[in-house]
C-alpha cells in the first residue's frame, strides 16, 4: 500500500505492510506519517531507515516497557546497525522534571549523536513528552521518532509535536514544539496495558467525538465494549479516527494560537487536579481530563450553552468506560479547595492577559475557544460544585 502525501524533505514512501494504514501530517517539509497497524514494532527498524533514512538511534524508554518491548526493537536496530544506545527511565509522571531532562540530554551527548541521528522515543505519554524535549534541544535540535505503547499516546500525545516537562506550578509550562519525523502506533502493543492505563487513554480518543465529530461519540458508545476487549477492528478505528481528526489540526494550527486549543477539551480542570494531586498514581491523566471534561460540560449547562440531558449523556459514556467523572472519586482524601485549583489554573499555558482559555461546548461535537470566562466564575462554579459533592 502507498500514500499520497506532502514529500518535503522526506524519502519517497515505501510501501506499507498489509494491514498498515498511514495517517499524514501535512506540516510542509516537516511532514511526516503516523502509520498505524498490529506488528509495527517488529518492523520499527526496516520502517524508520525507508521511511526517514538510516540513522543511528538512542532509545529512550521506561521501566516497565522496557522489560515488555525494549529487546525485539533493540535487535532489529542491531542488525541493521543503528543501535547507539538505549536510556531506561523510571516510569510515571514525576520522571518529566528538569534533573531527568538534564541527565537525558547528557546520556544522549555522551553516544556522540549527529545531528543527522534519531532518539526514538518507545513508551508512552511522559517518555514521548520528554524524549521529544530532548530531541530538541540536543545540538539545538536532532530528530526523532515515536514508537507510542498506550493508547493515550497512539490517540494524542504521539502526535502534534507538544513535548515538555512538569514543574510545581503545572503541567507541561517548560517544553517546545519539535515534531516527530515518524509515529508507529502499533496496536498489538496495547494488549498489555494495565486496564486502568488503557481506559484512561480511552478518554482523549473520546475527546475527539466531544470537541468536534458527534458521530465517531455515537459510535463509542454503541462499540466502547468491544475497544475495551481489544477488538482488534475496533482499536483501528479508534485511534485512526483520533489521529486523522489530531492531524487535520494541527495542519491548520501548529503552535496552539487557534483551533489547536480545541484539543484541551477538559484539560484546564484536569491539569489543575493533576497538579494538586502531585502528578502521582493517586490520579492518571486521563482520569483527570475525565472528570475535567464532565467539569466543563457542566460548566457550559450551568452558562446556558447546553443542556442536561447532554450533560448526563456525557457522565454515562464516560462511567460506563470505568472512568472517574467526579472530584469526589479521586481517592486517597480530601478534595482540592477551589481556591486551589483557581490558582493552579492561573498557571495554564493558555492564559491569556490573565484571563483563563475554556474550551466550551454547545453540544456534542461543538467545541468552541472562549477567552471570556471570569476567574470569578470558575471559582463561584468549582465552589458549588465541591459542595455538593462534600454534601
Amino acid at each position: 500500500m502507498t500514500i499520497d502525501r506532502p514529500r518535503g524533505a522526506h524519502i519517497p514512501a515505501a510501501p506499507l505492510p498489509e494491514g498498515v494504514v498511514a495517517v499524514p501530517v501535512a506540516l510542509g517539509q516537516r511532514a511526516y506519517d503516523v502509520l498505524i497497524g498490529a506488528g509495527l514494532l517488529a518492523r520499527a527498524a526496516d520502517l524508520i531507515d525507508s521511511r526517514v533514512g538510516p540513522a543511528k538511534c538512542v532509545i529512550v524508554t521506561d521501566e516497565n516497557v522496557a522489560k515488555r518491548h525494549l529487546a525485539p526493537l533493540e535487535a532489529a536496530l542491531e542488525r541493521l546497525g543503528r543501535h547507539a544506545r538505549t536510556e531506561i527511565l523510571p516510569p510515571g509522571e514525576t520522571t518529566k522534571s528538569f534533573g531527568a531532562l538534564a541527565r537525558l540530554c547528557e546520556r544522549i551527548l555522551e553516544t556522540g549523536l549527529e545531528r543527522g541521528g534519531l532518539v526514538v522515543a518507545l513508551g508512552g505519554g511522559v517518555i514521548g513528552d520528554l524524549t521529544g524535549f530532548a530531541a530538541s534541544i540536543v545540538r539545538r535540535g536532532v530528530g526523532f521518532v515515536q514508537i507510542p505503547t498506550t493508547l493515550l499516546a497512539q490517540v494524542d500525545s504521539s502526535v502534534g509535536g507538544k513535548t515538555g516537562i512538569n514543574t510545581p506550578q503545572g503541567k507541561n509550562l517548560i517544553g517546545t514544539f519539535h515534531q516527530p519525523r515518524l509515529v508507529l502506533a502499533d496496536t498489538a502493543l496495547l494488549a498489555t496495558l494495565p486496564a486502568r492505563e488503557f481506559r484512561s487513554g480511552y478518554v482523549e480518543a473520546a475527546k475527539y467525538g466531544l470537541l468536534g465529530d458527534a458521530a465517531f461519540f455515537g459510535w463509542l458508545e454503541q462499540n466502547h465494549k468491544a475497544v475495551l476487549a481489544h477488538d482488534a477492528a475496533a482499536l483501528a478505528k479508534v485511534v485512526g479516527t483520533s489521529v486523522a481528526g489530531k492531524a487535520a489540526i494541527v495542519a491548520r494550527d501548529e503552535t496552539e494560537t487557534g483551533d489547536r486549543m480545541l484539543l484541551n477539551l477538559g484539560h484546564t480542570f484536569g491539569h489543575a487536579l493533576e497538579a494538586w494531586a502531585g502528578y502521582s498514581e493517586r490520579l492518571l491523566h486521563g482520569e483527570a481530563v475525565a472528570i475535567g471534561i464532565c467539569l466543563a460540560f457542566r460548566l457550559c449547562q450551568e452558562l446556558g450553552l447546553t443542556d442536561e440531558a447532554t450533560v448526563q449523556r456525557v457522565v454515562t459514556h464516560l462511567a460506563a468506560v470505568g472512568l472517574p467523572t467526579r472530584i469526589a472519586e479521586i481517592p486517597g482524601g480530601a478534595a482540592p479547595e477551589a481556591d486551589t485549583l483557581v490558582r493552579i489554573m492561573g498557571q495554564d499555558k493558555k492564559v491569556r492577559d490573565g484571563t483563563l482559555t475554556f474550551i466550551l461546548v454547545r453540544g456534542i461535537g461543538q467545541a468552541f475557544v472562549s477567552r471570556d470566562i471570569a476567574v470569578e466564575t470558575v471559582h463561584a462554579f468549582l465552589t458549588r460544585a465541591l459542595g455538593a459533592q462534600r454534601a
